[in-house]
């Protein structure tokens, strides 16, 4: 083991929150407490904003019970940022992490927080200074590069199947109208695709998923929907916010954008208006938005142990001399589920985007395929199981 003379050890976390994020935090302040190398353990307060003001949270004395907390606390506990940081930036961080002790940095966070980690590693070694740099992969896309999967999508995707669940099973209930799920996702369709596990034999799922992945045609949408309303007088669709055409632009206009952060417009209500102009029939939209990376109701079991191992692995490569590396999560097999941690270079998951394969995307490009769903399942578990009994009849009368 590489004696870095007892450097204390920083954690940054970086982009959306998720549910297991602080479970990440549990398993490096964990590990750290155990280990003799480090001498101090903070948190940066609220991002890499927080080192470049030097304001950082001490976890040396934490207690147990707070410890713990942080396991069935979504969100970061510490707080995150989506800073914009220029080359003059990480030279100051690099001074800031010296002056102030610092011999390990670890970033949580997904493939612009990667982006961040790389950078910064890079600019440590231009500057000759002894910092291990590390970092911890979170997103609730699933859109970073080479790893299986990353701690927070396994959660994610559990929430939004159960919801698109229990929503289908209100619009069975008083079936009137059709209404759009709008999913996260800016240019990843994992998420969105999640809700597919809701069709189950009880014939409570969605209708139609649209993925970021293929272009979306308005035209063949509406078309969609007519021909299931021939069948059904209520419809479930669930719709990635990052919906594009075959041009490649946003079906509706973002309304804000800095930098990588997009602000889209609201996709469902979009989908919904058009369902009304054009086929005459009621509809309406729904969007969870940070409730479905925030809420720990149905966390996924599998997404909290490997969100506090990586956070624990991380820890320990610091220690051990790694730098410029990330932890990675490798499928082994898929049923039954077994994984393996590994590191990967840095350079391979800064701002890399892992969309969704072809082959996970139906045909018409409205639904996804048995092989996504077999490769999603081990990591979301059982749902809800749920009952209908009634029959679902298109309404006489319609003009569609």
């Amino acid at each position: 083991m590489i004696n870095h003379k007892n450097k204390k050890l920083l954690i940054v976390h970086g982009g959306g929150p998720t549910a297991v994020m602080n479970v990440s935090l549990y398993g490096v302040i964990h590990e750290a407490l155990q280990t003799k190398e480090i001498e101090g353990i903070y948190g940066a307060n609220n991002g890499t904003g927080g080192i470049l003001k030097e304001e950082f949270i001490c976890f040396d004395d934490i207690e147990e019970e707070s410890l713990l907390r942080l396991k069935q606390t979504p969100g970061s506990a510490i707080g995150t940022s989506r800073d914009e940081l220029e080359d003059k930036d990480y030279e100051a961080i690099a001074h800031i992490l010296e002056k102030n002790g610092f011999g390990y940095v670890l970033f949580n966070g997904g493939n612009g927080t990667m982006d961040t980690c790389g950078k910064l590693y890079k600019k440590l070694e231009q500057l000759g200074m002894d910092i291990k740099v590390m970092g911890i992969p979170k997103t609730t896309d699933n859109d970073i590069n080479v790893i299986d999967h990353a701690p927070g999508f396994p959660s994610a995707a559990r929430y939004i199947a159960q919801c698109t669940k229990e929503l289908c099973a209100d619009v069975k209930g008083l079936a009137i109208h059709v209404v759009i799920l709008e999913a996260s996702g800016r240019n990843a369709g994992w998420l969105t695709a999640a809700s597919a596990l809701a069709n189950t034999n009880d014939g409570l799922g969605p209708d139609l998923i649209y993925v970021p992945e293929t272009p979306f045609d308005e035209d063949t949408f509406i078309h969609d929907v007519k021909e299931l309303l021939k069948k059904k007088s209520g419809i479930v669709v669930v719709a990635s916010e990052g919906l594009k055409n075959k041009e490649g632009n946003p079906i509706v206009k973002p309304i804000f954008k800095v930098g990588r952060s997009t602000y889209f417009g609201d996709v469902s209500s979009h989908l919904a208006n058009l369902v009304i102009q054009k086929l005459g029939y009621k509809a309406r939209g729904e969007k969870p938005g940070l409730l479905g990376r925030a809420s720990i109701l149905y966390r996924s079991e599998i997404d909290i142990k490997e969100a506090e191992d990586v956070g624990r692995i991380a820890c320990k490569e610091a220690v051990n001399g790694t730098s410029g590396k990330m932890v990675g999560i490798r499928r082994i097999q898929t049923n039954p589920y077994q994984c393996e941690y590994f590191v990967v270079d840095i350079d391979e998951v800064m701002l890399e985007e892992k969309v969704m394969p072809r082959e996970y995307i139906n045909e018409e490009g409205n639904g996804v395929t048995q092989a996504y769903l077999d490769w999603l399942k081990p990591l979301v578990g059982e749902l809800t199981p749920m009952i209908t009994l009634n029959t679902d009849h298109p309404k006489e009368g319609s003009n569609t």
